[in-house]
């Protein structure tokens, strides 16, 4: 009986020691954005140390495995429906391209990184129940300025070769998508903040988006230890005139109020900017447990805090507004950027890129074109303001593509002028696909992921950001830095490539199906029935006939 009551407490023992190196915080921010949209931001981070990630309690064990067996030091995830817009709602906390985007950097050990690249993308295309298995080389690039680690990477001067880059900007984000994120997190959804996550409600938003961002952390100043952490996002802005009014509140927009917090997590909070209430005046109900006021990179934020506690009954926080026919009216960030596409006809095109600094100083951004191997960039053809050799340029990567094999990759770093407006422009050619190569609905348009924006920004205003620790955004956050890394996506474009008629072959089938069933019967008809002589009477008397009539009419 001792020993057995030895071992129940060695057990024990090592399950506390396991569980007290896992950690798990769940948040959510809120902000109103101009004119009436609500942003509504999501977060889930669980930190794990990477020695003891096999008997991990919190963290998922099936995403550890796979960071662990393709040797993957840091990887991020995003599944996007809709465009976030720059020009009008600032900057989000973490920005993502339309449809799906994939990025990860490998071990310095891994010699053979496209092979790791392709497996990484087919497993987490089984995982997510996404459509990453099309990931390939064809649609990969290896960004050589616009990208660099969030983690704890040793950085060397091969880094890039261990970075790949995709998109699939036609991937459309649903339920089945959402549904394996949710399992991923310790409660699941069936307690804490991810219980709100209701699908028939995000997914009538403008814009969600769902993401996974692993990366290494130093669990001391030296990094001498190195823990893992897993942050899940989800992205949500809300149309409030769907709602027939600007006043919010939980039950609006998730349908139901919030349970209570995740009985796994050391903290659980709820971040609410009232920076505009002193210019649109608003009540918030219940009341906050904390307000703080920060002051970052020049833009002053106030912020009401809950702390949620366990409780019984449901937590159903929002806002009143007193004022009902004022619109929220923001100034532009630093850097907005749009793209769209030129030409006409189905020979010659080409992508503008326009991007606009409204700071008084200049900024040095990176620009990154991935365009595929079906739309030919033509570099000769670049322009910059117009001129094809412009001073603004300090460096420029090209790497042609190759058709079927390799996308063509363009990035051009540059210092843009205060208060400027620069235009990039290159053309490219429409080319003819195989029939096979065409999608189901070639008529609709063919897709083009968005470009990337690397820039450094000298302010963060209208840069959105939690006051969190270990948050990817820690250099926002630090008002003592003179400078604000960031990377920004542009929006997509489609363009429609000379497409065969396809009703043509759809109308032979028909036209022949319909001559062979009409011609089949006849023929069927002719080879399996027997043709049988009938044999005929002796003819009726024209006085038999006569009696036959006048008996019918005695009956």
């Amino acid at each position: 009986m001792w020993i057995r009551f030895r071992k129940i407490l060695l057990l024990v023992c090592i399950i506390i020691v396991y569980v007290a190196a896992d950690d798990f915080k769940e948040e959510i921010f809120i902000k109103p954005l101009p004119p009436t949209n609500l942003y509504v931001y999501f977060q889930f981070i669980t930190q794990n140390e990477e020695t003891s990630f096999e008997h991990s309690h919190l963290a998922p064990r099936s995403l550890g495995e796979i960071m662990s067996r393709y040797q993957v030091d840091e990887l991020h995830l995003t599944l996007t429906e809709g465009q976030w817009r720059h020009n009008k709602w600032g900057y989000p906390i973490l920005d993502a391209s339309s449809g799906a985007e994939l990025y990860a950097w490998f071990s310095p050990s891994v010699t053979d990184v496209d092979t790791h690249w392709r497996k990484l993308s087919a497993t987490l295309s089984g995982l997510f129940c996404a459509s990453l298995n099309f990931i390939d080389n064809f649609n990969t690039v290896t960004p050589q300025m616009a990208m660099w680690p969030m983690g704890a990477i040793k950085v060397n001067k091969n880094v890039t070769s261990q970075l790949r880059y995709a998109t699939l900007p036609r991937e459309i984000v649903c339920t089945e998508n959402l549904t394996p994120w949710k399992k991923l997190l310790p409660c699941e959804s069936s307690h804490g903040f991810a219980t709100l996550l209701n699908s028939r409600m995000i997914h009538n938003t403008n814009y969600h988006s769902i993401g996974v961002h692993v990366r290494k952390i130093c669990k001391v100043e030296d990094c001498s230890e190195i823990n893992l952490e897993i942050k899940q996002t989800v992205a949500l802005v809300y149309d409030l005139k769907i709602i027939n009014r600007l006043d919010w509140s939980f039950a609006k927009l998730f349908g139901q109020g919030l349970p209570g917090p995740c009985p796994l997590s050391s903290s659980s909070k709820i971040y609410v900017d009232v920076s505009s209430n002193d210019t649109f005046p608003f009540k918030l109900y219940p009341l906050p447990d904390s307000v703080i006021f920060s002051q970052r990179g020049g833009s002053d934020t106030t912020l009401a805090i809950y702390n949620i506690i366990p409780t019984s009954h449901m937590i159903n926080i929002g806002v009143e507004y007193g004022t009902k026919d004022k619109v929220l009216v923001t100034i532009p960030p630093p850097l907005t950027f749009n793209r769209y596409v030129l030409g006409y006809g189905k020979e010659f095109g080409g992508i503008v890129t326009e991007i606009k600094n409204n700071y008084w100083a200049p900024i040095d951004i990176v620009l990154l074109e991935n365009a595929p191997w079906w739309l030919p960039i033509q570099l000769s053809s670049l322009r910059i303001n117009g001129e094809a050799q412009s001073k603004l340029v300090k460096s420029l990567y090209y790497s042609p593509g190759r058709s079927r094999q390799k996308p063509y990759h363009l990035e051009i770093l540059m210092r843009l002028p205060s208060k400027s407006t620069t235009t990039i422009t290159i053309d490219f050619e429409f080319v003819f696909l195989k029939w096979q190569e065409y999608p189901p609905d070639a008529n609709h348009g063919f897709y083009i992921g968005s470009a990337l924006i690397s820039a450094n920004l000298p302010t963060a205003r209208n840069y959105t950001s939690l006051p969190v620790t270990g948050s990817t955004m820690d250099s926002i956050i630090n008002a003592s830095k003179p400078w604000y890394p960031a990377i920004f996506r542009t929006n997509g474009a489609m363009v429609s490539l000379p497409t065969p008629d396809f009703s043509m072959p759809y109308n032979v089938i028909c036209l022949a199906c319909t001559v062979v069933a009409l011609a089949f019967g006849p023929l069927h008809n002719i080879c399996t029935k027997e043709l049988v002589l009938k044999a005929v009477g002796s003819p009726i008397s024209l006085r038999q006939k006569i009696m036959n009539l006048f008996k019918k009419k005695q009956d």
